[in-house]
């Protein structure tokens, strides 16, 4: 075995990046992703560096395959999560596009539709439209033909369009938000209703560790007297700040000490806001609020 060292740390440093990005985007979690890369870390300094032409292409390629089998563990784990799960939000105010050519998969509603890809459509996607691989490259990481590769990316495609309406432009999302904080600031409920959706529906994920629904809810009626309960029960001090978090605007809730509660995205397309997406598991808070 070739001993651990601490040569090639500048060319890992230059990719790091775009290693987290992806492991980021085809797990759904910060603490996940941080393992992948690590992983790749550790199979980098044990690998004959001497060998390897391109290093960029060895650490791009390791990480991907290493997300893809936790991916499938994943799935596994998420049949048994307490209650709804939702993807860890992220922290994007210095690198908008986390790694990436694009901030494409990379919004917490759209991760949350890579769940019903299988790893492989997964990983296709990610590299095709966040990271612009070419598809003979992306056969070569999958160890798939060019041909199934782009199979691979249609099927993924179509399932994405199917689940969700045109998304909204980024300056009518994030002016969504700021009018969503405006209105729960103020308790004002017609002012929110306004910009439901008729089938709107809200997902919780407080991981069995806070308080949350266990099931989705549908309706602007049900979704209105959810949000009219948490924010009479549990966030009345709480302080409502726009961030940006995967990509986007979203709405982190703090406590008067500064902790983060919860922090909200929004699915906007240009019908309305379709679904409000309530991270309140506080594992997936860290990236947020004061610790």
């Amino acid at each position: 075995m070739v001993p651990v060292t601490t040569d090639g740390v500048a060319e890992f440093l230059d990719v790091r990046p775009q290693l987290f990005g992806i492991a980021y985007r085809m797990l759904g979690s910060v603490a996940e992703a941080e393992d992948i890369v690590q992983d790749a870390w550790i199979r980098w300094q044990r690998t004959n560096r001497d060998e390897v032409q391109n290093p960029a292409a060895f650490l791009t390629t390791t990480a991907t395959r290493l997300a893809l089998t936790a991916a499938t563990s994943a799935r596994a784990r998420r049949e048994t999560y307490p209650g709804e799960w939702l993807p860890e939000p992220v922290d994007t105010s210095d690198d908008p596009a986390l790694g990436a050519e694009r901030a494409e998969a990379l919004d917490l509603a759209v991760l949350l539709l890579l769940e019903r890809l299988s790893p492989a459509e997964r990983a296709v996607y990610v590299l095709h439209e966040a990271f612009d691989y070419p598809y003979r490259r992306i056969g070569e990481i999958l160890e798939v033909s060019e041909p199934h590769a782009r199979q691979l990316a249609r099927r993924a495609r179509l399932a994405l369009e199917s689940g969700r309406a045109e998304p909204a432009p980024p300056d009518m999302r994030r002016r969504l938000v700021e009018t969503f904080v405006a209105a729960a600031r103020d308790g004002d409920l017609e002012g929110l209703e306004r910009l439901f959706t008729e089938d709107v529906t809200a997902r919780s994920d407080g991981g069995g560790k806070v308080r949350a629904s266990r099931v989705d809810l549908e309706g602007v009626e049900r979704v209105l007297l959810f949000i009219d309960n948490i924010l009479r029960k549990y966030w009345s001090e709480a302080t409502f700040t726009v961030v940006d978090a995967n990509g986007g605007s979203a709405l982190l809730v703090t406590n008067p000490a500064g902790a983060a509660q919860a922090v909200l995205a929004l699915d906007v397309t240009t019908r309305g806001v379709e679904r409000v997406l309530f991270v309140v598991n506080p594992d997936k808070l860290r990236g947020f609020g004061r610790q």
